[in-house]
């Protein structure tokens, strides 16, 4: 089959790997249909993880059930699913919990947790940029769409990852009704947190970045763009609610944070959010940050490298903060936010500027990566052809 390999630093291409194929009695094979690039998959594009050469990316997965393990009874061949990035047993100690994120059971690394498709440090499993996809304990992981399924793709493909990760990070913040919010980041997951933050009932919503094409569309879901070139979200979020603060805030940029000049600073959205929040309100931290950065040393120093973020915690500790951290345990959010999406209450494709067959993922991987104009999500769909094939 083919599928989108990582070669090194900024070197992805389009090659054949052996066929997903079923290895477990409960496994199941999906035909990908979308799948997309991540913020979180520059991180390994870019060489900044330990992801091995020769693996295939992709954790955002959509797809057509081929094939079931005979172990397998509630999912059938024909169902069109959606995949979270995590990969959970259903069983294990943090499965019970809810806590899919940090399974016990798919990690094979004893002193690690959690285990997604085609990602560094999270198991062995292939990713989703490919024609075809091994999915394990299929019952558990696979949730099933309606029969707008293959029309509306471009929405619930969002639910592998970025709308129940932006979800999770306004979960986290405590977000309720009326609640003034301030989001740093506007990529795709800063804009989903902004956007579950409105679907949440919140009153005034605040997106700080610095890329115009993506304030925009900040703008256009209703929330109050902050362009950091021009002005400090602190600054803007404390005039507007007389010096007392944002109730709550999401961080969704993660240890790459870096200013309009492109000085990286893993601190810099953790010390704007500390300042931007009132006393006593609470932080949603979804943006990646790392225990080891190899490219760390180089872009910004060795305690970043080594994990070691000094931001300002004596202001946060002053001011009786509270912050939740971590990857979102997706299948807690997926079904309810599915069904938003059905009902037309969510259209999370808003997102989308590029929907591209598999082979132009290489070009894909590189404007996204330089954050160029208008390249705000990408879709790849392996069913489909290159326009010139095509013709």
């Amino acid at each position: 089959m083919k599928a989108l390999v990582y070669r090194g630093p900024r070197d992805v291409g389009v090659q054949e790997v052996p066929d997903a194929r079923i290895e477990d009695p409960n496994d199941i094979v999906v035909r990908v249909t979308s799948t997309n690039i991540c913020g979180s998959d520059l991180h390994m594009y870019e060489g900044r993880t330990s992801f091995e050469e020769g693996r295939v990316l992709g954790h955002e997965n959509l797809g057509e059930v081929v094939e079931t393990g005979p172990g397998v009874s509630k999912v059938k061949v024909g169902d069109y699913v959606v995949l979270p990035f995590n990969i959970g047993c259903g069983f294990c100690k943090q499965c019970e919990r809810g806590l899919t994120n940090y399974c016990l059971t798919m990690q094979p690394e004893p002193a690690l947790a959690g285990a997604a498709y085609g990602f560094a440090e999270m198991g062995p499993y292939e990713g989703g940029q490919a024609e075809f996809l091994r999915v394990p304990y299929g019952d558990f992981n696979a949730l099933r769409l309606g029969e707008d399924a293959e029309e509306r793709q471009d929405d619930y493909v969002m639910l592998a990852d970025i709308f129940p990760t932006g979800y999770h990070a306004a979960e986290m913040a405590g977000v309720g009704p009326g609640d003034q919010t301030l989001v740093y980041g506007a990529g795709p997951v800063g804009l989903m947190a902004a956007y579950s933050a409105l679907l949440k009932g919140a009153g005034r919503v605040w997106v700080a970045d610095h890329q115009s094409d993506r304030l925009a569309l900040a703008e256009r879901i209703g929330a109050i763009p902050i362009d950091t070139r021009q002005s400090d979200p602190a600054e803007v979020v404390k005039e507007a609610t007389l010096g007392l603060g944002a109730d709550n805030g999401c961080e969704c940029v993660g240890y790459q944070a870096h200013d309009p000049q492109g000085n990286e600073n893993a601190a810099l959205t953790l010390d704007g959010l500390v300042d931007a929040v009132r006393f006593t309100g609470r932080l949603g931290v979804v943006g990646i940050f790392l225990p080891q950065d190899p490219g760390g040393a180089r872009a910004q120093g060795d305690l970043e490298a080594a994990g070691r973020i000094p931001f300002d915690y004596g202001l946060m500790w002053f001011k009786g903060q509270s912050m939740g951290t971590g990857q979102a345990p997706v299948k807690r959010y997926n079904r309810a936010l599915r069904d938003l999406i059905a009902a037309g209450r969510a259209e999370p494709g808003f997102l989308v500027s590029h929907d591209l067959p598999l082979e132009q993922g290489p070009e894909a991987y590189r404007h996204f990566d330089a954050r160029d104009e208008g390249w705000t999500k990408v879709v790849l769909h392996p069913d489909r052809q290159p326009a010139s094939a095509a013709a």
